[in-house]
């Protein structure tokens, strides 16, 4: 049936390819919560070769993308070249890519996307999962803002155990993707006291193993 579908639409503008493109694209727009957009394009020359599971290229373009954690992404850009495929999963709603030669990917995350993701009910609780010196941790008000030189600074009220002064952390790092689906907070710096640097470090360890995309 398959190899029926390609043979019939080879010569008609290679209707295959974007028959593959569309469901490609709903079944990543199916791993979010919510997406505005989420287009992939697979290219295929000829069209036939889909069927041994190569394909010369696949692009996706998302934007507004709401993933189940609670992170925002305003847009994702993933260019892949030369990739294998497995072309049975497609069409059972997934998308298994193997062996690209080359690829690129591109990630918009706005200030306030991120401040608000930090404080949903479902990051928080993944947040305060974080034990210090054996006591449970509370975050209150965190705030995401972006510097001039492209890094992100992350301020918060932290009250560890029963205290009632929190512990105010300040945190500036540089994003970088990794593996291209981790984003990881990298080059940190931390203010603050001892206590508040500290307390800083085991966050960002913490918040690297949350952000894997």
């Amino acid at each position: 049936m398959v190899a029926a579908l390609f043979s019939s639409t080879s010569g008609q503008g290679q209707s295959g390819d974007r028959l593959v493109s569309k469901v490609a694209g709903a079944a990543i727009a199916a791993l979010f919560k919510k997406s505005e957009k989420a287009e992939a394009n697979i290219r295929a020359e000829p069209v036939a070769k889909l069927l041994q599971g190569s394909i010369d290229g696949f692009d996706f373009i998302g934007k507004g993308m709401l993933m189940y954690n609670g992170l925002r992404i305003e847009v994702m850009e993933l260019y892949l070249q030369a990739v294998s495929i497995d072309f049975g999963a497609v069409f059972a709603g997934q998308v298994k890519l193997r062996q690209p030669t080359q690829a690129s990917m591109r990630v918009v995350l706005s200030q306030s996307d991120l401040t608000t993701s930090f404080n949903t009910p479902f990051v928080v609780e993944k947040l305060q999962r974080l034990k210090y010196q054996d006591e449970s941790l509370r975050f209150q008000n965190t705030e995401i803002s972006f510097g001039a030189d492209k890094s992100i600074r992350l301020k918060s009220e932290i009250f560890v155990g029963n205290s009632t002064e929190p512990v105010n952390i300040d945190i500036t790092a540089q994003l970088q993707v990794e593996e291209r689906r981790k984003i990881q907070f990298v080059s940190v710096t931390y203010g603050g006291d001892e206590q508040a640097a500290d307390l800083g470090k085991a966050i960002i360890d913490h918040v690297n193993n949350l952000l894997d995309l």
